[in-house]
């Protein structure tokens, strides 16, 4: 049984593509670390040896276990995507700054706390500089499920004296954790919750499998309004993460940006409705199998509009790739973003590649050239520095791309796959 690290040793390489390189290969998706992470987090519900299955090695995979490990948690890799964790013997019941400052998912451990220790002390989250995405979501509803809860010095503390009563609570816009961290709290209450507005995002729908087989009873999967009866006690469970969707988007908008053909296998087509028609719009040819896709592309798309919306319209963790496929499509893109207020600030460095892009509150107006040029370019987020990668793939010349530490948090072996398709692309130490 291992407790983990929370951080890896090369926190300050960059990376280093040579562009113009077309992809041709297989691609074998990974787990969803955002289906992974409140997975891992429900675990605390009951005590017992839990299994989880294509779990990806990612650094916000690293953080939350190392944050389960300081309440008393510990588990065991069986192979390279199987994790074990053993939740018997629960010592705490805060989540310190140290540690939920690295990623916001660490506030999912709130729920699954208060309901099995009767209390929870967790540190206001941080993670990815891109919008506000206020806490209120998750405050206000254990508020109504009848947890008494504060926010004092940085810290959410929230108390029960018995079992959560349950309630109503209806969600002014869908949060995705707002969601989950509700959901996990109300499977232990003692009465029926009902949660409407909810977000509808598959990783909701692989936690709530994971719930039903602790045994927990709920409503509405896959819908805007979830029902849940309460149960006395949970038992440990097993599950399997569904394939990362935002991982296979990132694929597929590479292969539309510098040429190719790929097969993604382990992934789930059936998961990017949204994104599979503005890629076909875009002059992609894809193919869709029951666990894989065949992207074809030419390296030269046309310019198609976007807008981010909730699930299943298209995902916010696409739109900065997307630009950057846009960059070299021919015409003019519009592009508004509904989700994030700062989800634009991968625009800047995209400029740095020659890119032309104006930017005017909620929305970018991106002109085609196809002319981009290597630079060096810093990463800001994990969804900017994907969508510099994939601008670096398709331009001329050498791009460097670096604090590439954001792409640890969620592109598992990404350099490594790449390289395995035909990209001229290395990791380096970063000096």
């Amino acid at each position: 049984m291992r407790r983990p690290v929370s951080s890896y040793p090369d926190i300050m390489d960059k990376i280093v593509i040579e562009g113009g390189h077309e992809l041709h290969g297989e691609i074998r998706i990974s787990g969803a670390k955002n289906a992974a992470l409140p997975i891992i987090a429900a675990t605390l519900l009951t005590p017992g040896w839990h299994t989880l299955y294509n779990v990806p090695d990612l650094r916000d995979i690293r953080t939350i276990l190392s944050l389960m490990a300081t309440l008393g948690v510990v588990w065991e890799k069986n192979g390279p995507d199987t994790l074990r964790i053993n939740t018997a013997d629960l010592s705490g019941c805060e989540a310190s700054y140290d540690l939920v400052k690295t990623m916001r998912a660490s506030v999912l451990v709130l729920g699954p706390l208060l309901v099995r220790m009767g209390r929870a002390r967790v540190s206001l989250p941080g993670g990815c500089a891109i919008g506000a995405r206020p806490i209120n979501f998750h405050t206000q509803g254990l508020k109504k499920l009848g947890a008494e809860v504060v926010l004092e010095q940085g810290y959410v503390e929230a108390v029960i004296s018995n079992r959560l009563p349950g309630g109503t609570v209806y969600f002014d816009f869908p949060s995705v954790t707002g969601t989950e961290n509700l959901l996990m709290a109300a499977v232990l209450a003692k009465g029926t919750t009902v949660l409407k507005n909810v977000a509808r995002e598959p990783e909701i729908g692989n936690l709530i499998d994971m719930l039903i087989s602790m045994g927990a009873e709920i409503e509405g999967r896959d819908t805007d309004k979830l029902i849940i009866y309460g149960v006395e006690s949970l038992n440990p469970a097993e599950i399997t993460i569904i394939p990362d969707r935002i991982e296979t988007g990132t694929y597929l908008i590479a292969v539309g940006a510098v040429g190719g053909e790929v097969k993604l296998t382990h992934c789930d087509p059936a998961l990017l409705p949204a994104l599979t028609e503005k890629l076909r719009l875009a002059g992609l040819d894809l193919t869709e199998m029951a666990d894989c896709f065949l992207v074809r592309g030419n390296g030269s798309p046309l310019s198609v509009d976007i807008k981010t919306m909730v699930y299943p319209g298209f995902p916010t963790d696409l739109q900065a790739q997307m630009m950057a496929l846009m960059t070299f499509a021919d015409g003019t893109s519009f592009i508004n973003e509904t989700i994030f207020e700062n989800r634009f600030m991968h625009v800047a460095e995209l400029r740095r590649l020659g890119a032309d892009i104006k930017v005017d509150g909620a929305s970018a107006i991106v002109r085609g050239s196809g002319g981009l040029t290597g630079a060096k370019v810093m990463a800001t987020d994990l969804r900017a520095s994907a969508s510099l990668v994939i601008a670096g793939l398709a331009a001329h010349g050498v791009t460097e791309v670096s604090r590439v530490y954001h792409l640890d948090r969620g592109y598992e072996n990404l350099v490594k796959k790449l390289t395995g398709v035909g990209a001229v692309i290395q990791r380096k130490e970063d000096n």
